[in-house]
């Protein structure tokens, strides 16, 4: 490909918008073009690296034996209903009336739609396990589109959906995908990371996501620093051991006014107490029902985590009106102590708690000496906390570790979430009617282009690793059109790409410092530079760009040399 006849109209600022080193050099090496919030151009150098991702993807899918397959983006409001998501899915769900008033959604994910599908198409055991997968673009009608495609409103994706017969049969299945999935990362040059995580809108028991590390991820994950133990979790679904305070003898309980005192710091260094102390009481609505949560000062409420525990479809924390009405107090001052009809949710980090402080239900007022079981109740007690670096491992008892991801894969086990509410089901082998086992995984493709970025940069551009660069080598002749060594760069151009390499060669008539920031902005592996020299000792010059490398070779063994490199990378 000739540059002079490419669209790559890159640029030298960085736009004002782009908050991340994927979005600021995919804008200015002439990857993206944004027409409205979270909706992008992908230029052709960008759809490249695409095409890319998505034939790894496919060659990795097809070995599981996985079909491909394409469903529609807009989808009717009846199948959503079915499954029960039209109202449950929120605000990100892209939903709109066509002309006979008939409600429909752009889909996000294609459960509905493929649960349906095989439903009416495959009806025996016979025909089961089957794999049908897409890359397809999705919708998703983000509150704060940001940071390019990494949080974009459309965007590519491959999911797949498996149905099965059996757990068993849906467990193998589930590894075979968790293998194809690393193959698939492994081959993209990616850094990552398999961690467990939750299912949200998609439901289900078990999942895990695939994150590509980076210092701009968005997702907190937690680990054992233990390397034999393995244990990894999003910080949304992380367990942990804190250690626990000794065990005191229960002392009076006593209010002391603490005028204007309401956060963890102000409180605890008016009472002279520790934070961990301090049991925050925070009142939630979940599903339009109040709920108290408590905690430890130095701890913080995981949202996910809680939900789940009280079957919540949304809960948000409730507003100065609704504490002020529950607990006659403003916000800061709410405790368990005589809070009467709310249920109240406590984090087994105050097992063994004794003589612990409180809001008061009163502005301007703590009990302190509070013990539960005497002062209020605790009938259970849950694991409603982030977890934290410096924790210990549930599983071999290890500090835990947390560092920063970037999501772009996950797969799920859904066992019959969506074929018992949908009715979807198969004759089974003694002739009865069940329904289908099921899992499904997805893959952000234009997740990977940003990540891919994220890990793999310096402060001239991106460095692209081979599985997924656009162009394997970038020809550069140094001098004009008219001179021998031009022709010399035109000729290892033509014979590079005579042999099936992907080769860009700038032929342009700009200066060659010009020239050479493109190139390290668009972050070709290769470059090979033809400039005077090439005319004095026969030789040409050859620039890793990941290491800035130069090797001088001779013009008849180019094609050897690149050949290769590309074989060893």
């Amino acid at each position: 490909m000739l540059l002079s006849k490419y669209l790559l109209p890159t640029l030298k600022e960085t736009p004002a918008d782009a908050e991340i080193i994927s979005h600021k050099y995919m804008i200015r090496a002439a990857m993206l073009r944004k027409i409205a919030p979270g909706i992008y151009n992908y230029l052709p150098l960008c759809f490249r690296v695409i095409q890319k991702i998505e034939q790894i993807v496919r060659e990795e899918m097809n070995k599981t034996d996985a079909i491909e397959l394409l469903m529609p983006i807009m989808t009717p409001a009846e199948l959503w209903m079915q499954s029960g998501r039209w109202n449950v899915y929120g605000k990100e769900l892209m939903r709109f009336t066509d002309r006979h008033e008939k409600e429909y959604a752009l889909g996000p994910t294609h459960e509905e739609v493929i649960t349906s599908l095989v439903a009416n198409e495959i009806k025996s055991y016979r025909q089961l396990p089957v794999c049908l997968y897409q890359i397809q673009s999705k919708f998703r009608d983000e509150v704060r589109p940001r940071f390019g495609v990494m949080r974009a409103r459309e965007f590519v994706m491959k999911d797949a959906y498996s149905f099965h017969t059996t757990e068993k049969c849906l467990d193998e299945y589930y590894k075979k995908m968790y293998d194809a999935y690393s193959n698939i990362f492994k081959r993209c040059g990616l850094k990552f990371r398999a961690v467990l995580a939750d299912s949200g809108a998609i439901g289900g028991d078990n999942t895990h996501e695939f994150m590509v590390l980076a210092n701009s991820g968005e997702s907190r994950v937690i680990s054992c620093s233990n390397d034999k133990c393995g244990y990894a979790a999003t910080d949304e679904t992380a367990d942990s051991v804190i250690l626990r305070p000794v065990k005191e003898e229960p002392a009076e309980l006593k209010k002391i006014f603490t005028p204007g005192k309401k956060t963890i710091e102000e409180v605890s260094g008016f009472l002279g107490i520790e934070p961990c102390k301090l049991v925050k009481t925070l009142l939630y609505k979940a599903d339009g029902n109040v709920i108290a949560a408590l905690i430890r000062g130095d701890r913080d409420v995981n949202e996910i985590k809680l939900k789940k525990i009280i079957n919540a479809n949304e809960i948000e924390l409730a507003d100065a009106d609704t504490v002020s009405k529950i607990t006659g107090c403003a916000v800061g001052f709410a405790g368990p102590v005589n809070l009467k009809n709310i249920k109240i949710i406590a984090d087994n980090s105050l097992k063994n708690l004794n003589n612990f402080a409180v809001g008061a239900n009163e502005n301007d007022a703590h009990f302190v000496n509070v013990n539960y079981n005497r002062d209020f109740e605790i009938e259970k007690f849950y694991d409603i906390r982030l977890a934290n670096k410096g924790d210990k491992c549930i599983k071999c008892g290890a500090e835990l570790e947390d560092y920063r991801g970037i999501e772009v894969g996950q797969i799920f086990k859904l066992g019959k979430k969506y074929s018992e509410s949908m009715n979807a089901v198969y004759t089974a082998e003694d002739g009865k009617l069940k329904n289908y086992i099921m899992g499904c995984y997805g893959i952000g493709i234009t997740r990977i282009v940003a990540a891919a970025i994220e890990q793999n940069y310096d402060d001239k551009g991106i460095i692209w690793t081979l599985g997924i660069a656009p162009f394997s080598v970038i020809v550069i002749g140094l001098n004009k059109p008219d001179t021998k060594e031009f022709q010399i760069a035109k000729d290892i151009y033509e014979e590079l790409k005579k042999a099936g390499v992907e080769v860009l060669f700038d032929d342009r008539n700009v200066s060659p410092g010009f020239k050479f920031k493109d190139a390290d902005l668009i972050g070709i592996p290769y470059q090979i530079i033809v400039g005077q020299k090439s005319l004095v000792n026969n030789s040409v010059e050859i620039c890793v760009r990941k290491t800035g490398e130069k090797i001088s070779v001779d013009r008849n063994e180019i094609g050897k040399k690149i050949f290769e490199f590309l074989k060893e990378s």
